[in-house]
């Protein structure tokens, strides 16, 4: 975690203090702020424009969702950060990209001594077990690819977009230096890098548990889909405008959250004082880890079937998962929420909505849905969702 994180240096990982305090304000006025909602819708309908053309050229026969849907949380992410020229011949290297961000992942979600026993016996086991020289390989190639995207946004002959793009602003907060916090190059790197993987995973796993759930229960999807088509009426395509107005489907996204959260545990935080939680001291310092699959399963807050995906129990439910209710924390609480909720919900909730509305899908003949996941941190299916879309109407 430290070391693909570049010493801690990104949000999500940094230490609370007056750095993290700044970097979160960044991402809160910088990416996810209101100047830039714009960008990010334009980055959207051009990667879900993308998905359903390639969708209609599958029609009929059975596809493997999950490299497509990867293939579009990546792609938005990557215009988000680098701009238009991520998708572009200047930048040819970014499949390769997706694939080391993919490893990077899984080591992450593998299990590291060093995270239980920060000291020498920690780092020993990690090295025994080749993981630390796993890590290390990943690191060395994702600092590769970090370092030809900031010299591509260092070229003076670049053109750069209107507003500029994520790695613009973070050079520029490098560059200028003239507060009181010190951003070196290696910050820019870890902030890329938590972009990525923060952004990309949490909406791809959220839509794929969302299609395998709804594919399962017919009349769910039917539910669903005759409200997105209803309300959309006979347009090509679900617009942004269209997702206020699809009730239903916002209770899918919900109760998938609950049952699927995009990470089973919650970021490590810290006990910054002595405290006390249900009967148990817990002293400063003490790394916690919050069990968010098990909290969305709990029976003593959902105890109308808590293993069921019943997306109609939100109906007269208040509750929601932007961290005023501790029955659903698929992102966190608190301070330390995470910045990039309402965009990876926006991607979710228009992905949803655009497959849901542009095809009708079914099983391959005689195949079954296995609902096992992969027993990981990032928790997808283990055997990939595999459909078969037919276009509706206009595709």
């Amino acid at each position: 975690m430290k070391r693909l994180s570049y010493g801690l240096k990104n949000v999500g990982f940094a230490p609370y203090g007056a750095y993290w305090h700044a970097m979160r304000k960044f991402f809160v006025v910088e990416l996810f702020g209101v100047r830039h909602v714009e960008a990010a819708w334009h980055a959207r309908q051009h990667q879900v424009e993308k998905l359903m053309s390639t969708l209609s050229g599958l029609a009929g026969e059975p596809v493997a969702l999950k490299e497509h849907i990867l293939s579009l949380a990546d792609g938005i992410i990557g215009m988000l950060g680098f701009g238009d020229m991520y998708n572009s011949d200047k930048f040819p290297h970014h499949k390769n990209l997706e694939h080391v961000l993919e490893e990077a992942i899984h080591v992450q979600a593998s299990f590291s001594a060093e995270d239980y026993f920060p000291n020498i016996v920690g780092r020993l086991v990690d090295q025994i077990t080749s993981l630390a020289s796993r890590r290390e390989r990943i690191f060395k190639q994702l600092d590769t690819f970090f370092e030809i995207i900031i010299e591509q946004h260092l070229d003076p002959q670049r053109v750069k977009p209107q507003n500029g793009d994520l790695v613009d602003r973070l050079i520029g907060l490098w560059k200028d230096n003239s507060g009181t916090l010190s951003i070196t190059r290696d910050h820019v790197k870890g902030i890329i890098f938590g972009t990525f993987i923060g952004g990309s995973d949490t909406a791809s796993v959220t839509i794929l548990w969302a299609m395998a759930e709804l594919i399962r229960k017919p009349r769910l999807l039917k539910k669903v889909q005759d409200e997105i088509r209803s309300m959309v009426g006979g347009n090509e395509s679900v617009q942004p405008d269209d997702l206020v107005k699809l009730a239903y489907l916002k209770m899918v996204v919900k109760e998938t959250l609950r049952l699927h959260p995009p990470a089973t545990m919650l970021l490590p935080r810290e006990a910054m004082r002595d405290i006390q939680i249900g009967g148990y001291d817990v002293p400063a310092k003490t790394r916690i880890y919050v069990n968010a699959w098990a909290i969305g399963r709990d029976p003593t807050s959902w105890p109308d079937d808590p293993e069921e995906f019943k997306p109609e129990r939100f109906e007269t439910s208040e509750i929601d998962f932007k961290g005023a209710h501790f029955e659903l924390t698929p992102f966190g609480a608190g301070r330390r929420i995470c910045p990039a909720l309402s965009m990876s919900i926006a991607t979710v909730e228009f992905t949803l909505a655009n497959l849901l509305y542009c095809f009708d899908w079914a099983l391959p003949k005689g195949a079954v849905v296995s609902m096992e996941e992969e027993g990981k941190l990032i928790p997808l299916l283990k055997t990939p969702l595999v459909l078969v879309p037919t276009p509706y109407r206009h595709m």
